[in-house]
């Protein structure tokens, strides 16, 4: 079983990190192309482009300048510990032992606009680029276009050998859509967190992405590898719920955060 989650805007470049371990990311040579496009652009197109402030605009235009190949530690860092989002919060990697951290590598991806798949120990340079976002590069108007069947052909591969071959989606809409059902080669579970609020349980953006972070946790540290596992999962006061859940798409419950 394979795991995907997407990545985070909000980026840690500064705190020591646990291990000097780490890999060198499989799509660089197209990372490159992008950053290429990326340049051609001011600080005011970056704004425009993927709608943040001039003040992000500039950060963004300083960090494509920057970007730089060969990768190592001086002047990058494992994705895993690069990344401090919600998601980030929940599965909390510095809480990973260096067994838990071999597992992760073997499977975990993140989805990522410019990087296309990494995993948790590939080295990467900070940057802004969200799979959405509608940047025209030779004949593809769009990171979808541009990405094409690749990023689920690195699926397939990554899932090879693997007990079974079940991909676990922890990845927003957006990034998943970067992932070809056609050509993936693998059932798809989907989760759903849902919060009790004002008479209902609904899914709150914050914590289902904080529950999706917590699930990644709960399937590296238990070393799940197959779909029964996934509903045992039970962090934070989440409980699966199988009147709600579909084979597809487990629900799970949490009556107060």
């Amino acid at each position: 079983m394979l795991l995907v989650l997407s990545p985070a805007k909000s980026l840690d470049f500064d705190s020591p990190v646990p291990t000097g371990k780490f890999t060198q990311p499989g799509y660089l040579d197209d990372s490159a192309k992008l950053i290429e496009t990326l340049r051609q652009k001011s600080p005011e197109d970056l704004s425009q482009l993927m709608h943040i402030s001039a003040k992000l605009g500039e950060l963004n235009f300083q960090r494509n300048l920057n970007w730089q190949i060969p990768f190592d530690t001086s002047n990058a860092r494992q994705a895993i510990y690069a990344f401090t989002g919600d998601v980030y919060l929940g599965l909390d990697a510095r809480a990973l032992n260096q067994k838990d951290m071999a597992y992760a590598q073997n499977h975990v991806r993140i989805l990522s606009g410019l990087y296309g798949l990494l995993r948790p120990l590939d080295l990467m340079q900070p940057y802004r680029l969200e799979m959405g976002t509608s940047l025209q590069h030779d004949n593809n108007s769009n990171l979808y276009q541009f990405w094409g069947s690749r990023l689920s052909e690195g699926l397939n591969q990554a899932m090879a050998g693997h007990k079974s071959r079940t991909l676990l989606n922890l990845a927003s809409n957006e990034y998943f859509r970067a992932v070809d059902k056609k050509v993936l080669d693998a059932d798809i579970i989907s989760p759903v967190f849902r919060d009790y609020k004002n008479g209902q349980y609904k899914i709150i953006s914050f914590f289902a992405k904080k529950a999706r972070g917590m699930m990644a946790a709960h399937v590296i540290k238990n070393r799940i590898d197959s779909p029964a596992g996934i509903c045992e999962f039970d962090m934070a006061g989440y409980r699966y719920s199988a009147k709600d859940s579909t084979a597809t798409a487990p629900v799970f419950l949490r009556k107060q955060a």
